[in-house]
């Protein structure tokens, strides 16, 4: 099954933060490859170190598929590149034999997390001995301090990240093996995948086990420095995620109410606990994604999020081809644009106009200014469709982009990839009290009816879209989805959303829509028009295939998943 035969600590792929010239207030995930169990044993750093290494395979969602986002596997985008792995599921091609390597790619790095935090669980039993190992405990007591609690901290920290690497294993592939200790990987034999029911079982287990041997909010304690690890509200976003997956159609096919009860309250209780603090972004929405502010002290919406140093990836992958340095890359398709509410009166002269904020911030769109040039996709513009390498949609990508970054000659800028924000606990939170209580039922110790959750992030600063009001749960349920399609569009949630609603069958069997844009003196029409065509096997694309490799590597112990 998983390859992990390494007789050492060695953890040797992912995107080392050193490789990218990493600053002192990043997360350092390096280590000695070289080190063997007597070596290590003499250096009280290695109980940083080690807790370091179950970081180093977390997404870093700026390239999860082809290099880039992952949008282009749902409805929100088309890949501008030929032979993508994108297209080999958005063409229901998946097969035990013809899996993108991305895909394979997390697999291994899930488990290799694990492993990391496996090893330092093992490792580190002995901490309290460890940390006072050729130290004075006196004349050094700040240090001493210093280093119990952390130490303690990121003992908890590697249970969680076990339970986000299992979460992200669920969610792909249902029933997962579960490696709960130190094998000997030079041996490993295969081990039999355990149910998805007993892996979210695990996972919440792990979490409410150590949630409270964590730091509560690295984000307002003293040491900021730390942040972009598993703090006590990371874990419980975490939880809420898991729980409103597990209740959802693919895995609650009897629509067990119970499900959904608990799901609700485990987002009430990242809203709720003390400490956390957290709330939607005051600056606005786009500014949310811009720079460093998401990864900012004073921004309390952001969770957890994967830092890196400076970089051009987004920009890079994104920037229309006519701009300098630009892929065009993830162009979003009009099926997702026509989906932006109106906000005002219809503009027939620019259909674009007068709809949630939203699409501004987040997609280029023909005749707006990006890059201090106006954007122009009809024929004989600078973004004319015909031209080679232009978006097929009609669309570029703009969320989490610098706009006019001189990425020629070598201008970066920050981009942290945000696994949880406040925004999703909230739609989370929503969605789960609907379908345990309705939209406006509010039980005892709960904080917000699913209403005014849901109105909470349609609300927000810059944003400021006019409250939902739909009554019936089915109602109610389709504006949820909708919220979470336009709020949470390319941060990597929409996949998964259409699989765990069970209603990718329909959406991804659709074609990839853009427009074409005439230009008649200063004004545009436009032609709605068919890019791509999709194909979703069900129900048997609802789940990732295991590799044949790991099959075989299995000795017959690991069972394929239905259809494949």
């Amino acid at each position: 099954m998983m390859k992990l035969k390494l007789k050492y600590p060695v953890l040797a792929t992912g995107l080392l933060l050193s490789a990218l010239g990493c600053k002192k207030d990043f997360l350092d995930t390096q280590y000695d490859i070289y080190n063997t169990p007597r070596s290590i044993a003499t250096d009280r750093g290695t109980l940083y170190t080690f807790a370091n290494a179950f970081y180093l395979p977390l997404p870093y969602g700026f390239n999860s598929l082809d290099g880039n986002l992952g949008a282009a596997a749902s409805d929100e985008a088309q890949q501008t590149i030929v032979g993508s792995g994108a297209q080999i599921l958005n063409q229901g091609a998946l097969s035990p034999t013809n899996i993108p390597g991305d895909i394979t790619s997390e697999y291994n790095s899930s488990y290799e997390g694990i492993r990391a935090a496996n090893y330092y669980l093992d490792y580190s039993k002995g901490w309290q001995a460890f940390v006072k190992m050729n130290r004075d405990t006196i004349t050094d007591a700040t240090n001493y301090a210093k280093d119990k609690l952390m130490i303690r901290y990121y003992r908890g920290e590697a249970h969680i990240a076990k339970a986000y690497y299992y979460s992200e294993l669920a969610k792909r592939y249902g029933g997962v093996p579960i490696v709960n200790n130190l094998l000997d990987y030079t041996n490993v034999q295969g081990i039999a995948k355990s149910s998805y029911d007993q892996v979210v079982n695990y996972i919440v287990n792990e979490i409410d086990t150590y949630k409270d041997s964590l730091a509560v909010s690295w984000r307002v304690s003293a040491y900021k420095d730390q942040m972009g690890r598993f703090d006590k509200g990371a874990a419980l976003a975490l939880k809420a995620r898991v729980l409103l997956y597990a209740a959802s159609p693919l895995n609650n096919p009897t629509n067990d109410a119970a499900k959904w009860t608990a799901a609700a309250a485990a987002a009430r209780d990242v809203i709720t606990t003390t400490g956390l603090g957290y709330s939607l972004y005051a600056s606005g929405y786009q500014a949310n994604f811009q720079s460093n502010n998401s990864i900012a002290s004073g921004n309390p919406e952001t969770i957890m999020a994967v830092r890196m140093p400076a970089n051009t990836f987004p920009e890079l992958n994104n920037y229309p081809i006519a701009t300098p340095g630009g892929k065009s890359g993830v162009c979003p398709s009009n099926n997702l644009v026509s989906d932006y509410e109106y906000k005002g009166t219809p503009d027939p002269t620019n259909i674009f106009a007068n709809r949630d904020p939203r699409l501004a911030a987040t997609i280029v769109t023909n005749n707006s200014t990006w890059n201090s040039r106006t954007i122009d996709i009809s024929a004989g513009g600078t973004d004319d469709r015909a031209k080679a390498g232009t978006s097929p949609t009609g669309f570029y990508l703009k969320k989490f982009l610098t706009d006019n970054l001189d990425v020629v000659n070598g201008a970066t800028a920050i981009h942290s990839w945000i696994l949880f924000r406040y925004a999703e606990v909230l739609l989370n939170y929503a969605e789960a009290m609907n379908e345990a209580y309705g939209p406006d039922a509010l039980p005892a110790g709960y904080p917000l009816t699913a209403r005014q959750a849901l109105n909470q992030v349609r609300s927000r600063s810059g944003v400021a879209m006019p409250a939902v009001t739909v009554v019936p749960v089915t109602d109610f349920r389709t504006a949820v989805k909708h919220e979470r399609r336009i709020e949470l569009a390319f941060e990597g949630h929409r996949y998964w959303d259409l699989l765990r609603w069970k209603d990718a069958a329909t959406v991804l069997n659709q074609p990839i829509q853009g427009v074409v844009a005439t230009k008649s003196g200063s004004l545009f029409t436009y032609q709605v028009v068919n890019v791509a065509n999709r194909k979703f096997n069900a129900p048997t694309n609802y789940l990732y295939p295991f590799s044949q490799t790991e099959i075989a590597n299995s000795q017959g112990k690991l069972v394929q998943n239905s259809g494949y």
